[in-house]
């Protein structure tokens, strides 16, 4: 893909994203579902945290695209490649992965329908589904520099544990479970599907590292 394309794709990405975190956010101050932003309001959703995630890298990115010939750029892009593969990648993949494989199950576990009422479709497509093919797509435009397996890993374990005591500070203070499923589980529960989620997004993780090769591996050397 040459500059120009790149840098269209990246901006043009960066302003939807910008836009839903917009969209949002603004629904904070709107009569909803009791609990749904109490304490800690969207921070405490892994997909809201995700969505800030992806507009991070691809605002970083657009910007490095814009400064492409200058000393700065190749700090910064060793800096987008880590956010990619260790953080924008693995989680983007596993929100995807997991929020429909839960909604096609049974949805009151992850998204009650009562959900429907204010946030329209397009909106949790957005969050749920059109990562998806934004990810895939940055594999095509550019490669990206990965970092050791053992360190990215332990990066992603320490922010995994990180969010899940978040939640679970969440519900000790305001006695409500960020996600409905939690409250079907008693603690070694917890701790298994805590330790589930984990393998998913290592095997997602090195996943996107397999890509990453078989589609640039060539320019990677």
């Amino acid at each position: 893909m040459t500059s120009s394309l790149k840098r269209v794709y990246h901006i043009s990405v960066f302003s939807w994203y910008a836009f839903v975190v917009m969209t949002l956010a603004a629904k904070d101050g709107e009569e909803l579902p009791p609990g749904i932003f109490a304490y800690g309001g969207p921070w405490k959703y892994l997909t809201f945290l995700n969505l800030i995630l992806q507009m991070l890298f691809f605002g970083l990115t657009a910007v490095n695209d814009l400064q492409r010939g200058k000393k700065s750029v190749s700090t910064l892009k060793r800096f987008t490649d880590l956010i990619f593969s260790v953080f924008a990648f693995p989680v983007g993949m596993f929100v995807v992965l997991l929020f429909w494989t839960l909604f096609a199950y049974d949805r009151e576990l992850v998204y009650p329908a009562t959900m429907d009422a204010f946030i329209p479709p397009w909106i949790n497509h957005a969050m749920h589904t059109f990562v998806f093919p934004f990810l895939l797509g940055e594999f095509l435009v550019q490669p990206h520099a990965y970092p050791r397996t053992k360190n990215a890993l332990a990066t992603l374990g320490l922010v995994g544990a990180g969010y899940l005591f978040w939640i679970l500070w969440v519900h000790v203070k305001v006695g409500i479970w960020v996600y409905p499923l939690l409250g079907h589980f008693n603690a070694v529960g917890l701790l298994g599907f805590f330790c589930f989620n984990m393998s998913l997004v290592t095997l997602i993780y090195l996943l996107g590292d397999k890509l990453n090769s078989c589609m640039w591996g060539k320019q990677l050397h």
